[in-house]
């Protein structure tokens, strides 16, 4: 067991890596195999990368499954999807582990949908920390890319969403965080 806060080692630190990104989700197991292979090799390049990051990932694989059956019926990463399809539905688009701001922006601006009123949108690393600390830190903008402020009808909307699917979001300093486990069904 690794104790939060001590220092780690670079086997240690890919361990955990592997075991965010099988948690998250948000790739496929071939991206997942790829980003755990290329860590590998510049934090321990005297390994086979490629081995290691398989079995990091088949550790991990085997410990979500094992984890994932002591959850109940509906995660908070089930009542966040159902958040998502519904702004989604209402003209927000959803991007979930997306690279970055520049990504968000590049993908409102190559869409003419006349519909789209926003976009909510936040990275991995984000994600990470909803596995470990319960906390999403989603940001909101609206079509033109400016971001929600207090007042806005799009962000009273959207955390009202949150509200009616059980989610407890604020808005603070830019973004809104949700208090929700990402606790994704293998």
């Amino acid at each position: 067991m690794v104790i939060r806060g001590a220092r780690r080692t670079p086997e240690e630190e890919l361990v955990d890596f592997a075991r965010l990104q099988v948690r998250a989700g948000l790739l496929s197991p071939e991206q997942m195999e790829a980003e755990v292979v290329e860590a590998t090799r510049a934090e321990m390049p005297e390994t086979d990368a490629s081995i290691m990051a398989r079995a990091w990932l088949a550790g991990a694989r085997k410990d979500l499954a094992a984890e994932a059956s002591t959850w109940p019926a509906t995660t908070d990463h089930d009542r966040l999807q159902a958040v998502f399809a519904e702004c989604s539905e209402h003209g927000v688009r959803v991007l979930q582990g997306v690279e970055d701001h520049w990504k968000a922006k590049e993908s409102l601006a190559s869409d003419a949908s006349d519909g789209l009123r926003g976009v909510i949108w936040f990275t991995q690393p984000d994600v990470w920390h909803a596995i470990d600390e319960g906390m999403l830190e989603v940001n909101l903008w609206h079509a033109s890319t400016a971001n929600a402020a207090p007042g806005d009808h799009l962000l009273e909307a959207v955390l009202s969403c949150f509200s009616r699917h059980g989610l407890s979001a604020r808005f603070d300093e830019g973004r809104i965080e949700v208090s929700a486990f990402w606790h994704r069904r293998p």
